[in-house]
């Protein structure tokens, strides 16, 4: 294990804040003197189980504390799930069938794991503790907390000021994740800014109940490519964990480079002095920000997809927008001369989603066709090879028969 003043640097890099810090630093002290690990929990709401980037930014640091020696603990809200987690909504959200909870956590298990080392973590369901609990033990849980405390919480505030219904099941989310502590005894509980009133519930909890309070660390959101909202597939900024080496690369070289060292700091595992000497480079001008979002590049692709496929997605992004050379891997279609029409072959071909989208990006100049710009594709000289290029990303070799 290694000492307290190292564990630390790599525990608070990245973080928004940390919450009982002293209670972590005797935490720590007592695990590296006993020789025992602390238990690091992450409860998870399995009602959006597609994971990208921005979601592995609390992940990313519990397999930073699994590096360090400790035991991370994921706790599916399976029974949770089916209350609704209430946060950040404007109105109830609706609860998930118990099937469609057990599906959506099947698909997170799949996912956690391209982060998480699966021979250190152990995956709870909190219906192993929660269905138990009888009436009386629900109530003591409830009397823990007043209607006024609840109303604190923005999402409640907003919808009671606005006489918006609240229902009495909502309460127990908060409550109900915090008894998560309780029953795993956590040293520590990772979650995003916008959870604090949850995650900090289970601090109040164990004080409550007379067990070592968890310390909190509050990981922030992760902005998306465009660098002003967080992160989401509805935004279409974002860089998913499942997409291809090729992808991946190209997205992360589309950071604005305002958000280099954020990245460095919540998506990868360099270390802290290492991004120190990063920022120090782009800070004073000591190297060029392309180069060092190259080197970021790389590095997000290779925890996802090794560090080979990582080289091959690097060279394609330098053949195609370093050098706008024509990839190796271009999608190639065979057509016969007599049903040579342009636009029908990339619509049929997926290669566009409708004739009008095709024509509208030819009318706007976004299509070339063996490098010359055409701005009417039904007046395509046709050859015996053809190269079309659709804006900077989409490459199509057509060869017509005749």
């Amino acid at each position: 294990m290694k000492n307290l003043e190292e564990q630390l640097k790599i525990i608070m890099k990245g973080a928004d804040e940390i919450i009982g810090l002293d209670d972590l630093k005797e935490k720590l002290i007592k695990a590296d003197k006993e020789n025992t690990q602390l238990v690091v929990k992450l409860g998870l709401d399995p009602s959006a189980p597609d994971i990208h980037l921005g979601h592995t930014v609390v992940l990313r640091k519990i397999k930073q504390l699994q590096d360090l020696g400790h035991k991370a603990v994921i706790v599916i809200g399976d029974f949770t799930g089916m209350i609704g987690d209430p946060t950040g909504k404007s109105k109830a959200r609706k609860a998930l069938s118990k099937e469609q909870v057990l599906e959506n956590a099947r698909t997170y298990e799949e996912q956690i794991f391209k982060v998480l080392d699966k021979e250190k973590t152990e995956v709870r369901f909190n219906s192993e503790w929660l269905s138990k609990l009888r009436l009386e033990s629900i109530i003591d849980l409830a009397s823990t907390m007043t209607v006024a405390r609840m109303l604190e919480r923005e999402d409640f505030k907003k919808r009671f000021d606005n006489n918006m219904p609240i229902s009495i099941h909502e309460f127990f989310y908060p409550l109900m994740q915090g008894y998560d502590s309780l029953e795993l005894k956590a040293d520590i509980e990772l979650g995003g800014t916008d959870q604090r009133f949850n995650v900090l519930m289970g601090r109040m909890l164990q004080k409550h109940y007379g067990q070592e309070p968890q310390a909190t660390i509050f990981m922030p959101l992760l902005e998306g490519l465009d660098g002003v909202e967080k992160m989401s597939k509805s935004l279409g900024n974002y860089i998913g964990i499942d997409e291809s080496p090729e992808t991946m690369f190209e997205k992360s070289m589309n950071i604005p480079d305002s958000m280099i060292i954020k990245y460095y700091e919540l998506v990868t595992d360099i270390h802290p002095d290492v991004i120190s000497g990063i920022k120090d480079q782009l800070d004073n001008d000591k190297a060029n920000p392309r180069d060092i979002k190259m080197n970021l590049a790389r590095e997000i692709v290779t925890l996802y997809h090794g560090e080979e496929k990582a080289k091959i997605g690097e060279e394609r992004f330098k053949l195609v927008f370093q050098k706008k050379q024509i990839p190796d891997d271009i999608k190639t279609i065979n057509v016969d001369k007599k049903d040579f029409d342009l636009v029908d072959i990339l619509v049929n071909n997926n290669i566009v989603k409708s004739k009008s989208e095709a024509r509208r990006l030819a009318s706007q100049g976004g299509v070339k066709v063996n490098n010359n710009k055409e701005l009417d594709l039904s007046k395509i000289e046709i050859e015996e090879e053809l190269i079309i290029q659709i804006g900077k990303k989409i490459f199509v070799k057509i060869i017509v028969s005749r």
